[in-house]
């Protein structure tokens, strides 16, 4: 049994986080059974990530690696050439498969790459000039009139 938290009282304290506590929510309620393929998260700096997907048996053409706002889709379709073998034993899972990942604001992905049946996708986190900290000076109103005086003299 999953333990739900209550983020009630961070939603009426904050602006603009709604997406976030929608998104905890949802990934609270959610239990995602199937697990294929694996795939690995690592944060290489503050950023620049990278998304690691066991596609092994999967052609660069049967892979479809899809980037929309805020969402990767990264989705694998077998070409059915297999069934015409007799094999004794297939170990070696080629299903189809659509694996979803949730991306923050202003992270695009820069590229995809397919070696040794593993997918590896490389994602940067680029924040606009016009959203980035800055500093803003503050003035009062004795300087302002000190400029004044010293401009007029």
């Amino acid at each position: 049994m999953r333990n739900q938290f209550d983020l009630t009282p961070f939603r009426r304290s904050t602006v603009g986080f709604d997406r976030l506590f929608d998104f905890l929510e949802t990934a609270g309620r959610a239990e995602q059974v199937d697990n294929y393929p694996p795939f690995d998260i690592e944060k290489l700096s503050d950023d620049s990530y990278r998304i690691t997907l066991a596609v092994a048996g999967f052609k660069a053409g049967e892979i479809d690696v899809t980037a929309r706002q805020n969402l990767l889709t990264v989705t694998g379709r077998k070409s059915e050439t297999r069934k015409e073998a007799n094999f004794l034993h297939m170990g070696i899972a080629t299903r189809a498969f659509e694996r979803r990942f949730e991306l923050a604001d202003f992270v695009r992905v820069e590229r995809a790459d397919l070696a040794d049946g593993l997918l590896v996708i490389e994602l940067v986190r680029e924040i606009p000039e016009a959203m980035k900290p800055r500093k803003i000076e503050i003035k009062s109103g004795e300087q302002t009139l000190i400029e004044a005086d010293s401009e007029a003299a």
